[in-house]
């Protein structure tokens, strides 16, 4: 079977300078920004150690300003990812975690005491309203 990779995630914007300098205010790295004329522009940015990109621009998709709807960053560090964005005045969600195994409902405040993988989060959204979760994998004590 082929191998396949995800590349470029693409979020609507409304205002593509207002929403680039927002994710580049994240950390995101600048990859291209393409307008080859008034009817269409490509931005691509990628978070920092990620292999997906997301996309935003002019002319390239018909979905509304504002509706793509939970995309997962993943974060080896939930707490510090959240104190960074807190810091850098994004309005992010209360942390929260899964108390029971099952994994449907049964919230609690802050981090995972055990540091399970996936089980803690926080959330975000960008200008337009796109919203994204931050999920933790890999937490590694210091």
């Amino acid at each position: 079977m082929s191998e396949f990779s995800i590349e470029v995630l693409t979020l609507p914007v409304a205002d593509v300078d207002r929403a680039v300098r927002f994710y580049r205010s994240l950390g995101f790295v600048l990859d291209v920004d393409y307008a080859p004329n008034d009817g269409f522009r490509v931005v691509q940015l990628t978070p920092p150690g990620s292999a997906a990109s997301i996309q935003l621009g002019v002319g390239l998709t018909g979905a509304a300003p504002g509706s793509a709807r939970d995309h997962y960053l993943v974060v080896p560090d939930i707490e510090a990812a959240h104190g960074e964005l807190a810091g850098r005045d994004v309005p992010v969600s209360a942390l929260r975690h899964k108390k029971s195994a099952d994994w449907q409902g049964d919230y609690a405040p802050g981090a995972d005491p055990d540091r399970r993988d996936y089980a803690s989060f926080f959330g975000f959204a960008d200008p337009d309203g796109n919203t994204w979760i931050v999920q933790e994998r890999g937490y590694t004590a210091r």
